[in-house]
């Protein structure tokens, strides 16, 4: 793969860092990030009665709108590493009474715990780009393990793909510097997919402070499952 910055921390200090995170996330990072995820999950266009799984779900804010998405035949799973953002999401679901619509755990995407051809969906927001390099194809094989045949992947991420400009070349600078405070870093979102056999949907540039983000909508094979 293309020249993408390493990610130097540990898991253990990926999770301790976001367990001290979890409780000001939404103040650093929420309100920032909300737009595009919004494009996100409009892309995804989950249905009732479908079967969707978020990684990295954080705070829960998709969670929560994916849970309202899936209605009373559906059911919306959920991986986080840290258990300070499952306490909260856990909370944040328990609030909206939508409990039973949701099985959330703790866990790491290099081996997701579920069945393969499980999801009819994956989504992840702002995860994939937290991944070390060598380990990104590891988690989009395994989000293709545990989708349907034409299942579809929704991957929002900070984006390498086009020119890059001096606000990227100080954000990596700082991501090498201080990995466990500045943690991601811009990755080829498309070109990720595209190498782990996804079909590219479609995709939508946007940028944030000078940093560009990719909303990426993919089908596993690109085949559309059959209608039940």
């Amino acid at each position: 793969m293309r020249d993408i910055k390493r990610v130097n921390r540990s898991k253990e200090e990926a999770k301790i860092s976001y367990n001290k995170m979890s409780k000001w996330y939404d103040l650093l990072s929420g309100r920032s990030e909300k737009r595009f995820r919004d494009v996100g999950l409009q892309k995804l266009n989950i249905q009732e009665g479908e079967k969707v799984l978020e990684i990295g779900f954080g705070t829960g804010h998709c969670t929560l709108s994916l849970a309202r998405s899936v209605g009373d035949t559906g059911k919306t799973y959920g991986l986080d590493l840290s258990e300070g953002m499952l306490k909260i999401t856990t909370s944040r679901i328990e609030k909206a009474g939508l409990s039973e619509k949701v099985d959330l755990q703790c866990g790491d995407a290099l081996n997701l715990p579920y069945s393969e051809f499980y999801f009819d969906a994956v989504f992840m927001s702002f995860t994939l780009e937290l991944f070390d390099t060598p380990e990104i194809p590891i988690v989009l094989e395994q989000c293709k393990r545990v989708l349907k045949k034409g299942g579809r992947i929704c991957v929002v991420a900070m984006s390498k793909e086009e020119k890059q400009g001096p606000m990227v070349k100080l954000y990596e600078w700082l991501h090498e510097k201080f990995p466990n405070y500045i943690d991601c870093r811009p990755i080829f979102v498309r070109q990720s997919l595209e190498s782990a056999h996804f079909k590219i949907v479609n995709t939508t540039r946007m940028s944030f402070l000078g940093l560009d983000v990719e909303v990426v909508l993919a089908n596993k094979t690109g085949e559309q499952k059959d209608k039940p």
